[in-house]
């Protein structure tokens, strides 16, 4: 498969790698396994904050399970005051937050302290499929809908879930004729279908990148409202083939609730500097992501609502518990 290259670094953000410096060894948690988006959210923020030899390197955890549930249950039960403990979201986990597959946790329970940058939904098949549009999938999921099995990051109600299911009803498909395979991560849904266990993945325009090439990936559609840039130019949006479906997803990380008002201000500073530099801008360029930099208060305000929107958006598939 191939990976990620985010290589020859110009160091960023001096002053952010100074504001950490002494707090020890800060750490990145994961929410699912290995190879997906919310990896590639720490490992983002891994290069940008490594300023200088000898900087604090932002150590890498993995904690799948409950897509995001272990991580965001661990953190707020268990770890609540830890100063340099970062954990990785995007839209999803604000999609589970909305539906209250967290219990009933919201919004307010953690801090909220940088977004990083902005992905789009996609629909990818193997390169071999006989799959070449996605008028191609959709006219095969009208015809026999349970020969097709979709791997999707989570269960019924997942964005991945959503995304599909909101093509699949502007196409005239019942959703719940489909076949959904839940996988943990986007990293497991690729291999999933490398493995010819499922035949569709719906996930994310970044862990595409990841993944398409000559004889490995076809992306059939990218949920944005215009062509992407970059390694997925050529591939075209839903819109241009006929279904108005644009996904927006944001990545960033939060904190524990517990953690001291000075620790979280420093790490919302700090983010504050590393996006500023243009250094920071190829690193997202490079990991397939598009400009959105919000942090602390103002992106504390943006999660409240779009957790609001997301619960009118689930609530239209009966998926808010």
């Amino acid at each position: 498969m191939a990976r990620m290259k985010l290589r020859n670094l110009i160091p960023l953000a001096l002053l952010a790698a100074c504001a950490i410096a002494h707090a020890g060894e800060p750490e990145c948690v994961i929410p699912s396994k290995p190879g997906g988006a919310m990896d590639l959210t720490c490992k983002l923020a891994q290069k940008a904050l490594l300023a200088k030899p000898g900087a604090p390197k932002l150590k890498l955890t993995y904690l799948p399970g409950g897509i995001g549930a272990v991580a965001w249950h661990t953190l707020v039960s268990q770890r609540r005051p830890e100063p340099d403990t970062l954990v990785a979201f995007s839209g999803g986990s604000l999609l589970n937050l909305a539906q209250g597959k967290f219990g009933k946790a919201g919004p307010s329970d953690v801090r909220w302290v940088a977004a990083m940058g902005a992905d789009y939904g996609m629909i990818a098949v193997r390169a071999d499929s006989p799959y070449r549009t996605l008028g191609d999938l959709l006219e095969a999921l009208r015809a026999a809908p349970q020969k097709v099995l979709i791997g999707v990051s989570g269960t019924i109600g997942s964005q991945d879930w959503l995304k599909m299911a909101m093509v699949a009803r502007h196409a005239g498909i019942d959703p719940k004729q489909l076949r959904f395979v839940a996988l943990e991560g986007g990293g497991e849904a690729f291999t999933a279908m490398n493995a010819s266990f499922v035949q569709v993945v719906s996930g994310d325009a970044s862990e595409a990148k990841l993944y398409a090439g000559p004889g490995k990936v076809r992306v059939l559609a990218v949920l944005s409202e215009h062509r992407l840039p970059g390694a997925l130019a050529q591939v075209p949006t839903a819109r241009e083939q006929g279904i108005d479906v644009v996904w927006p997803i944001i990545r960033g990380v939060w904190m524990a609730p517990g953690v001291p008002e000075a620790d979280y201000r420093r790490w919302v500073e700090a983010f504050d500097r590393m996006e500023a530099s243009p250094e920071f801008a190829q690193l997202r360029t490079e990991a397939g992501l598009y400009p959105f930099s919000l942090t602390g208060d103002a992106l504390t305000q943006y999660i409240k609502k779009a957790v609001n929107d997301y619960t009118r958006q689930a609530m239209q598939f009966n998926l808010v518990r």
